[in-house]
């Protein structure tokens, strides 16, 4: 049964070319279109649409005020059209705090080279975010009471043929798709420590990404003692205002790294988009090399180039994790990092907008550890003992 897709833009030339490309797809179906926020909100409650794509900027309702109704009534995964400016990025962000799962820029020649390339990245995200709609319209559980000790798993140390550790989810924020699922009684078991030692922390991740990370990172404590490499795939309109976004949400610094900048602890370096971030120096006095993204490259930045010079630099001693993320960037970097003695988790599939690149650096046996969103920053701390 093919996807049914509720297309809402305020322009019509908009919702014609979105509709055209969406059921160019055979797996995917335009039911209606909207003209506002309002009416979507109408529509999706009448219409049970599996998958939204919203703009932001309309009459009547804005799309953001949109997704937040849509959330509370009737969550359904949500693709939101963005313009690639910093009013937009900030706008884009605010939908996805709202529940919206992914973005695109709204100028199609803004996301791929050539027209082709573009339709299918459409439909493709389409198709991707599609898979989370059975978990959004579960029923919420009935709240659990609080648990006084960090739930847990038994932490994998470094070893050849590691044994990998699934821990599931009691609930997260993260949207409504994972907000829904029953608490799993391994939940309630506790983390140990590995027993090794650190000197970095890096993230990749890419579609589900923001919210992860800003999951994630507003739960470490302000005396966290080592640098953060965070690798996001997103437009170099967004990195600055994501990064800002995140300074004011965490306890740590979050900031956009620049070429040059000194590795320091309890601070936080989010690649810009459209570059490559890599480390040169010696663990203590490393800095951060900023270069061009180059042509050839799918991403921009890329998860496999930071991973590999972290791999060079910094030996065994990475604390690595791939998030939620279309494709398999990350898989190539993460080996070397574990053929150096580092750590590598892995989050795990039903805490995923997209089990994507977690996916790859798992089936490829290079994670020691599937991890649940809501869980990686305690799983962290401990690891670190830091609690």
């Amino acid at each position: 049964m093919a996807v049914k897709v509720l297309v809402v833009d305020d322009s019509s030339f908009f919702r014609r070319r979105v509709s055209e490309i969406i059921n160019g797809d055979p797996r995917l179906q335009v039911i209606d279109c909207a003209v506002n926020g309002k009416e979507a909100v109408e529509k999706t409650a009448q219409l049970k649409p599996d998958v939204i794509t919203m703009d932001i900027e309309m009459p009547v309702m804005d799309g953001i005020t949109a997704v937040r109704e849509i959330m509370k009534a009737n969550p359904t995964p949500i693709l939101m059209f963005s313009s690639l400016t910093h009013d937009g990025a900030k706008a884009t962000l605010d939908a996805l705090d709202a529940g919206a799962l992914d973005f695109l820029p709204k100028k199609f020649e803004d996301i791929a080279r050539n027209r082709d390339e573009a339709v299918s990245l459409l439909q493709q995200r389409v198709n991707e975010i599609a898979r989370k709609r059975a978990f959004m319209r579960r029923p919420m559980p009935a709240a659990r009471p609080a648990v006084a000790t960090p739930a847990a798993t038994t932490a994998a140390t470094a070893t050849a043929t590691p044994t990998r550790t699934p821990v599931r989810p009691i609930s997260s924020p993260m949207s409504p798709a994972l907000s829904t699922r029953p608490t799993s009684p391994v939940s309630m078991s506790r983390f140990k420590a590995s027993g090794k030692r650190y000197q970095l922390v890096a993230i990749g991740t890419s579609t589900g990404g923001p919210v992860a990370l800003q999951k994630v990172l507003s739960s470490l404590p302000a005396n966290f003692p080592l640098p953060i490499l965070l690798i996001q795939h997103m437009p170099s309109t967004f990195t600055a205002a994501f990064a800002q976004r995140l300074n004011g949400l965490c306890k740590i610094s979050v900031k956009e790294a620049q070429d040059g900048d000194t590795l320091q602890a309890g601070s936080a370096y989010l690649a810009p988009g459209g570059m490559q971030m890599m480390i040169d120096g010696r663990p203590g006095a490393a800095r951060l090399k900023i270069i061009d993204g180059g042509d050839r490259m799918n991403y921009k930045p890329c998860v496999d180039v930071t991973f590999g010079s972290a791999a060079k630099i910094y030996g065994d001693k990475v604390l690595s994790m791939v998030l939620t993320g279309m494709g398999a960037d990350g898989r190539d970097g993460a080996r070397m990092l574990k053929e150096e003695g580092s750590t590598v988790w892995a989050q795990d599939e039903e805490s995923c907008v997209v089990y994507g690149m977690p996916q790859a650096v798992a089936k490829a046996g290079i994670s020691t550890e599937d991890l649940p969103l809501e869980r990686i920053s305690e799983r962290i701390l401990v690891e670190l003992n830091l609690v």
